[in-house]
């Protein structure tokens, strides 16, 4: 069974970020997830600028840059010319008022483009824009804050999702409220990757490496 394991970075001990991000490498982490909220899209500010610059610039591993952000069309070069070719920027639809052309932008820095869908975000809004997409982050929370529940009827829009994938091109990931149960239901049926949080990989006195190799072994 193969899937992608992401860390969500505004988790992490910003005490020593140098050391989270290369303990996490060394874990074997595929990726790191940046959290950038402007406290208008969602009640919460989370990650800055330099903090992803700082991140790009410590690994080697891809960044997936999660833009929970009003019409990010605005200020999306700042984001581009600070990323690498292979890193990823979802944007999320309803914050912008022609989303395609802020994707086109992440394309034509050599990106890849992706979309965050809301749990109350319906498949039908953003149809046409699965063909433009290479990922869909699919927010089994609502946005804003970690330690949140899980909402089961986001399962739901997983399946559907799962049932596109293939013909439209686009790989598809979990984020929020992921636990090791949800790995080993999800996983099996085409889930690309999972955004790992507080609920599995942080604040959980073990080390990065026991809870990664733990994921893998129990998903085999």
């Amino acid at each position: 069974m193969s899937f992608e394991l992401t860390a969500s970075m505004m988790c992490a001990n910003y005490a020593n970020l140098e050391r989270e991000v290369r303990e996490l490498q060394s874990a074997g982490i595929d990726s790191f997830h940046i959290d950038i909220m402007d406290g208008r899209y969602v009640p919460n500010f989370a990650m800055s600028l330099n903090d992803m610059a700082y991140i790009a610039s410590a690994t080697d591993r891809p960044l997936d840059v999660h833009l929970m952000i009003e019409h990010p069309n605005n200020n999306i070069h700042i984001f581009l010319k600070k990323l690498r070719k292979g890193d990823t920027v979802y944007i999320h639809p309803e914050a912008e008022y022609h989303p395609s052309t802020t994707l086109q932008k992440i394309i034509d820095a050599g990106l890849i483009p992706g979309i965050a869908i809301n749990p109350g975000t319906s498949i039908e809004t953003v149809y046409e824009m699965l063909r433009i997409v290479k990922k869909v982050l699919v927010m089994s929370v609502n946005p804003g804050n970690a330690g949140q529940m899980y909402l089961p009827y986001v399962g739901k829009k997983i399946d559907r999702l799962l049932e596109l994938k293939e013909e439209m091109k686009f790989r598809v990931y979990w984020d929020g409220a992921c636990s090791a149960d949800r790995i080993l239901q999800f996983a099996p049926r085409g889930v690309d990757g999972f955004v790992l949080g507080t609920t599995l990989l942080f604040g959980k006195n073990r080390t990065y490496d026991e809870v990664i190799r733990e994921i893998r072994q129990i998903c085999i």
